[in-house]
């Protein structure tokens, strides 16, 4: 069983297609999955109109193989390891904080360590979550606080989420307007939820959207009222004719954190952007 063989199973694995894994390395030979099952002499997959469903011992191998390709990846990042940050960087960020928090401190990060290679992937606190266990991203800013034992969590900020309308009114008026959100994962739902079965408030019509800007628009033309972190809506470029509404206090508080695995090896360049993290905290 040789790494490529790993990789190719583990991106299969993670994409439940050949075609989608192929994508995602650019080139994957269909017949490299038949060939482990046979070198193995057992199946890993359950091939199914829908796509390749790992079977228990598919599942029990990916454990191993997360593991060994981690492992694998860690020991060449050691190899290039030097006093001067340099080489990928993949982080993970809440589409909110990447517009209010995280643009001055890259930029100020990367004029400074030019070799750095930074990639920032946008998604919700859920799937960010789960990109840093599965090594898809090095760490992420996602809300907190997080309990996995695998992970560890540097707090990096307060903020206060709002609820924002087009027009005056009470909050209780207000939520009973369509609401704006982002995807189906968004972070802010489950709060949401209890909030508006405290306020007696059922059925309740929700639009999605897919960025921070087009929900804050939408809002703003009178669409239905959204829950933002203020800091977000105030550094909008499109908050006219948006009036910002005070939640009760125990929906209020937002705390984002910034996390990564323990087992994670850290590169200097991961070291310095931890560095740089406890600077936005000041």
């Amino acid at each position: 069983m040789e790494s490529g063989d790993l990789k190719i199973f583990q991106a299969v694995a993670r994409e439940g297609s050949i075609t989608k894994a192929a994508q995602m390395l650019n080139y994957v030979q269909s017949n490299r999955v038949h060939n482990l099952e046979e070198d193995l002499n057992i199946r890993l997959f359950h091939r199914t109109n829908r796509g390749m469903k790992l079977t228990a011992a598919g599942e029990n191998l990916l454990q191993y193989a997360d593991q060994v390709l981690s492992l694998l990846d860690q020991a060449e990042k050691s190899t290039r390891m030097s006093r001067q940050p340099k080489g990928p960087l993949r982080i993970g960020s809440l589409e909110t904080t990447t517009v209010t928090h995280l643009p001055e401190h890259a930029a100020s990060f990367l004029r400074r360590f030019p070799e750095v290679d930074l990639s920032v992937n946008t998604a919700d606190s859920h799937h960010l979550i789960q990109q840093v266990l599965d090594h898809k991203v090095d760490g992420a800013f996602v809300y907190g606080p997080v309990e996995h034992a695998a992970v560890r969590q540097l707090h990096v900020s307060h903020d206060e989420l709002v609820l924002i309308s087009s027009r005056e009114g009470t909050a209780e008026d207000m939520l009973q307007q369509p609401m704006l959100f982002f995807g189906a994962g968004c972070s802010h739902r489950d709060r949401v939820k209890r909030l508006l079965e405290e306020a007696g408030i059922h059925n309740q019509k929700i639009i999605e959207f897919g960025t921070l800007e087009a929900i804050i628009k939408g809002v703003s033309a009178g669409m239905g009222t959204a829950l933002l972190p203020k800091s977000a809506v105030d550094c909008s470029e499109h908050r006219t004719n948006v009036w910002i509404h005070q939640l009760p206090p125990a929906y209020q508080d937002l705390e984002i954190v910034f996390i990564y695995r323990k087992d994670f090896f850290i590169t200097s360049a991961f070291q310095t952007f931890l560095d740089e993290i406890n600077e936005m905290k000041r």
